[in-house]
């Protein structure tokens, strides 16, 4: 096969190539998450194997001379004068052109936003794991050790004491 369906199917089969469905399934967090994803990875399943074998293969010829044999040369012939004289217009993509600079530019965009919510959960993680030790040390940890940790509070505290602000 030939043209756009051919073509399709083998973006299809090439984007599954490409997809990391382990990788993607390692970041859900909710049963519903997953169920959805599940259910993603099927339909494109599903559609993937349609184009596979619906577009990736040729049509079969026409054989002639078995209808000749019968139905008549006549008729057959007409028929086949017919079918040769028919012109199938070929598929001009006007579309992708249009949208593969926009697709392009929204990858990399996707790409940044994946960089940066990287770094905002690694930040988050950190930000956790420090509240979580500042919730078992609380009840036995002295102004000082916190003032240690968080010494712009430690200075906040100083300067509204020098002012002589008591906060009323």
């Amino acid at each position: 096969m030939s043209g756009p369906g051919k073509k399709v199917a083998d973006l299809a089969f090439k984007a599954s190539k490409n997809i990391d469905w382990e990788g993607m399934a390692k970041l859900l967090v909710s049963d519903e998450a997953r169920k959805e994803f599940a259910t993603l990875r099927r339909t494109f399943d599903e559609v993937n194997s349609t184009l596979q074998t619906k577009f990736s293969q040729e049509p079969e010829p026409i054989d002639w001379e078995y209808y000749r044999k019968g139905i008549g040369s006549r008729v057959v012939d007409m028929y086949k004068e017919a079918y040769d004289s028919v012109e199938i217009p070929k598929f001009v993509d006007t579309v992708t052109p249009q949208y593969k600079p926009k697709f392009d530019a929204l990858l990399v965009e996707l790409k940044e936003a994946e960089e940066k919510s990287l770094k905002e959960s690694e930040r988050l993680e950190k930000e956790i794991a420090e509240v979580q030790e500042l919730k078992r040390k609380i009840s036995t940890m002295t102004a000082d050790e916190y003032f240690e940790k968080h010494p712009e509070l430690k200075k906040k505290f100083e300067d509204e004491i020098r002012n002589d602000n008591w906060g009323y």
